[in-house]
């Protein structure tokens, strides 16, 4: 085999001598495999490289492995993760998984079970390549980056792939109604239309009929036979926004329809079917609601075939930003005002929490612009007078409101910053403060986030650009020796 074309397998462990067995082990297959002793070293490596597989340890020298996943994950081309380590810690094995790592290995296990998990993951990520090149999502208006966004854009890709019933869920703002759009465009279903039916906006004596349809009489103001919007979906996509608001009087009848696409408008005496595929979404916790009996246990299990959890913007690392130069590029275009963003600005919006979401920072971009008026640069200023102090409240906090009284960075007679450019005096105060964040925090970069406001992936960013090195308490202990 071309060598140019070999899969490359990283292996990240400290002990040279595990390295090497691995090495060793995966000889005789068609990969080129290599090591590194460091989490730096192998972050760095995966970065400048297409990497296909890493094996991590847990217990780096310089930062915990499962900590790192992240951040590898942050790569276009993210390489598929096993984790090895000799503790076989139950709480790391269910942090790997709800990582996403392929596979979680003691190193007490056999040879044949490290072969095997490499075999596996690499067919999964040809399979997943092949995929991707097979078809390319067609994103509309979805913006971001992030791991937690391209994950929901897999997600897509899976659901519009096929024909089942899809439950959308998110806390609202998120962009429910958007995805299920992206389904219906990328799916064989697209040229016929997309329904949308407003749960919550249905008076409840005129659900049937607008679901359903109805004849000619069958209820006073009825003059004549209305299409309900199920037919209407004939061929393409329903969509039910809010379908927790959905009575319970109707789901019994809305379930049949669902399981034989067919059903009979209110008033009529014939079935009328319709060949329609249903997309559901809710802010709601529909088990919960199946618990206390507002919502039907069986209706429940009919539409969740496939669920797509959509993340909280504050979850979603530099999109808020990203989405925000979108929105301004968009309101620009065409128009004779040229409202642009400062940086001071851009970093207001990172650091704010969004709990309205995406539907939150739509509207704030639109508050900002009619505040500073046409030809106008945006400031911190613009923003909101809520927004503004969530993020000084926050700055306070950050770290120790103790240590930030005895030690403030900017009224710091020892850094007057009168020798140093202004670019050279602001990049020494960030790695001032990261140092003194890590410091306060005892190297706990959990609670660092925390305090800072900040993702962990955008610490650790921030943490190898300034290069400075994390000590985690795990690291203690003792490693494993070359007998894995």
């Amino acid at each position: 085999m071309d060598k140019k074309k070999m899969p490359k397998v990283l292996i990240i462990d400290d002990n040279e001598q595990v390295c090497k067995f691995l090495i060793k082990l995966f000889s005789k297959t068609e990969y080129q495999t290599f090591y590194q002793l460091t989490l730096k070293e192998g972050l760095e490596n995966i970065f400048s490289d297409d990497i296909d597989i890493v094996f991590l340890d847990v217990n780096l020298p310089d930062g915990n492995g499962l900590e790192a996943i992240d951040i590898i994950k942050q790569h276009p081309a993210a390489p598929e993760i096993i984790i090895i380590t000799a503790d076989g810690n139950v709480d790391g094995a269910e942090l790997a998984m709800r990582s996403k790592a392929w596979d979680y290995i003691p190193k007490t296990e056999s040879n044949k079970n490290f072969k095997f998990a490499l075999d596996r993951a690499l067919e999964y990520r040809k399979q997943k390549q092949f995929n991707q090149l097979k078809k390319k999502i067609k994103r509309a208006r979805i913006i971001g980056d992030s791991r937690l966004i391209s994950k929901c854009l897999d997600d897509v890709s899976k659901a519009a792939n096929s024909d089942i019933p899809v439950l959308i869920t998110g806390k609202t703002g998120t962009g429910k109604e958007l995805f299920s759009r992206a389904i219906h465009t990328n799916s064989n279903r697209s040229r016929a239309g997309f329904v949308v039916v407003d749960c919550a906006a249905l008076p409840e004596h005129l659900v049937e009929s607008t679901l359903f349809g109805h004849t000619k009489g069958a209820f006073t103001g009825a003059d004549s036979d209305k299409p309900g919007l199920m037919k209407m979906a004939d061929k393409g996509t329903l969509f039910l926004d809010e379908i927790g608001e959905l009575p319970l009087t109707v789901q019994k009848k809305f379930l049949r329809a669902l399981q034989g696409k067919e059903f009979r408008p209110v008033g009529g005496k014939n079935e009328v079917k319709s060949d329609f595929r249903l997309i559901c979404a809710t802010h709601r916790d529909l088990s919960n609601m199946v618990k206390e009996n507002k919502f039907r246990e069986d209706l429940y299990f009919r539409i969740f075939s496939m669920n797509i959890q959509l993340p909280r913007l504050k979850d979603r690392e530099d999109d808020a930003a990203k989405i925000a130069q979108c929105l301004m590029t968009q309101k620009t275009a065409g128009s004779e005002n040229s409202c642009t963003m400062s940086q001071e600005f851009l970093e207001e919006i990172r650091l704010y929490d969004w709990p309205g979401n995406v539907r939150e920072l739509i509207t704030t971009i639109n508050l900002a612009c009619s505040d500073a008026g046409s030809d106008s640069t945006l400031f911190p200023y613009h923003l909101p007078d809520h927004i503004r102090a969530f993020n000084i409240k926050n700055k306070f906090n950050t770290p120790d409101s103790e240590n930030t009284t005895k030690k403030n960075l900017f009224l710091d007679t020892k850094r007057t910053g009168k020798n140093l450019k202004f670019k050279a005096y602001i990049e020494q105060m960030k790695y001032d403060y990261l140092q003194e964040l890590l410091s306060a925090a005892k190297g706990d970069i959990k609670k660092s986030c925390r305090r800072s406001g900040l993702s962990r992936s955008q610490l650790y960013r921030l943490l190898q650009q300034y290069k400075i090195k994390t000590v985690t308490e795990s690291n203690s202990g003792n490693l494993p020796n070359s007998t894995l």
